[in-house]
């Protein structure tokens, strides 16, 4: 059965949110259809602020609504120290554990030949850029361990390396309550490999 165009189009335009089937945006086309007219309208208006007033930060190329960023303009960072990420999501993870007190860069994705990504498709040379700036005493990279994210994390090392900066890798390895039984040998292999002394 074929909706009205207007449903159809909510359809088709929720299906294209990631992890969104064509079910689950059927659904929410008819929750959002069921709700208070008021309710669509500010998840509408949200929508469109966003994407009017987000933009990168022209340092870390996190997203802001002020440039730079509150980070990045924060007195208390240290300026020295800076983690390199893949997406801004990943920035909101680190600053959850309240520990890293440097500043970040924010690559907008890995080094994946197989989708045709590469160096320059990434905020790589923005990271140069700032690293010949010369105020860098410390590059922490915080890509995944995912094939992509290691490759990014080599290709970033062999880079900056020769600039005199030290570059270091967040450890990987068994998660808090995992069971060695359920662990795949190459989080096994990094656990023992990131061992540490009591």
């Amino acid at each position: 059965m074929l909706y009205p165009t207007p449903i159809q189009d909510l359809v088709n335009e929720l299906a294209k949110l990631p992890g969104v089937g064509p079910k689950t945006a059927q659904r929410l086309a008819f929750f959002l259809l069921n709700r208070p007219p008021g309710e669509a309208e500010l998840l509408a208006t949200a929508i469109v602020n966003a994407r009017r007033r987000i933009r990168y930060c022209s340092t870390c190329f996190n997203f802001t609504d002020q440039d730079p960023c509150a980070i990045c303009k924060n007195p208390n960072r240290d300026p020295g120290l800076i983690m390199v990420v893949e997406y801004p999501k990943d920035v909101i993870a680190m600053e959850k554990t309240h520990e890293f007190k440097g500043r970040y860069h924010v690559l907008h994705g890995t080094i994946s030949p197989m989708d045709g990504i590469g160096p320059d498709e990434l905020k790589t040379r923005e990271l140069l850029t700032r690293i010949k700036a010369g105020t860098v005493r410390e590059l922490v990279v915080a890509t995944g361990s995912s094939l992509e994210g290691e490759a990014t994390a080599l290709y970033l090392s062999r880079l900056i390396k020769p600039m005199g900066v030290r570059i270091t890798r967040i450890a990987r390895g068994l998660p808090m309550g995992g069971d060695l039984d359920y662990t795949d040998e190459v989080t096994l292999l990094k656990a023992f490999e990131g061992r540490q002394e009591f």
